[in-house]
């Protein structure tokens, strides 16, 4: 099992690594966002990241929103002196999995990994379908029906968001934060204009797009026309 460990105090990265090493883990250290970045999102997969807020270039809630756009699966604990409600329910909707105030107890630290990667190894179903539309989350491949659609990151990001709730109602808000994270403009049109983009590839012509925009509520995912019940 390999951990990779963001951390930028020496001190704290060095005991948490030998720590992990004695109880039996492979480790690896980064010290900024960027590189945690870096290594997420290019590198060889990890079993799990022990993720710290306080980062020197961006903070470790930056770094989870970017993982979490093409990473939905990979555990994250996050390890903070921020212990305050709201920044354990920020780092939680943002896709954490766990989350740890500092100081800890180094045997709490390891049960918690533990927990984690008992839960990684239940099986996991990486495909997504409503009506006719699927999207593998494995390979990244979207299709509707026999046709495979392509999608860019972000409209991979979207598709998978919307079809991880449908029928339901999602807020233009709560698609940002998922999708776009915590701290992009709320006064952008920058979801609406990706909702464009996603209704042009996965809809068919003479068809109701399935994805419906609700007045006042954002938008809702429903299945294919030929699917809806009719009138």
């Amino acid at each position: 099992m390999r951990i990779l460990v963001v951390e930028d105090e020496p001190r704290v990265a060095s005991f948490i690594a030998q720590g992990l090493e004695g109880a039996g883990y492979a480790t690896e250290v980064v010290r900024t966002g960027g590189e945690a970045v870096e290594r997420i999102l290019g590198g060889e997969p990890v079993d799990l990241v022990l993720l710290d807020v306080g980062l020197p270039d961006r903070d470790g809630f930056a770094v989870l929103a970017d993982m979490r756009t093409v990473d939905r699966t990979t555990p994250v604990i996050m390890l903070t002196a921020q212990g305050d409600v709201p920044s354990r329910v920020k780092g939680l909707d943002l896709g954490a999995d766990d989350y740890l105030p500092k100081p800890f107890d180094f045997d709490e630290l390891l049960a918690r990994i533990r927990a984690q990667l008992r839960q990684t190894r239940q099986p996991v179903s990486y495909l997504l379908a409503v009506g006719d539309l699927s999207l593998d989350l494995k390979t990244r491949q979207a299709k509707r029906g026999s046709v495979r659609v392509e999608l860019t990151t972000r409209e991979f990001s979207l598709l998978e968001f919307l079809m991880r709730h449908p029928g339901q109602v999602v807020t233009r808000s709560q698609i940002l934060n998922s999708v776009w994270g915590y701290d992009f403009d709320p006064g952008s049109n920058i979801v609406d204009v990706y909702v464009g983009y996603l209704r042009h590839k996965i809809d068919r012509e003479g068809e109701e797009s399935m994805v419906e925009t609700v007045r006042g509520g954002g938008y809702r995912l429903r299945a294919a026309a030929e699917d809806q019940p009719q009138a």
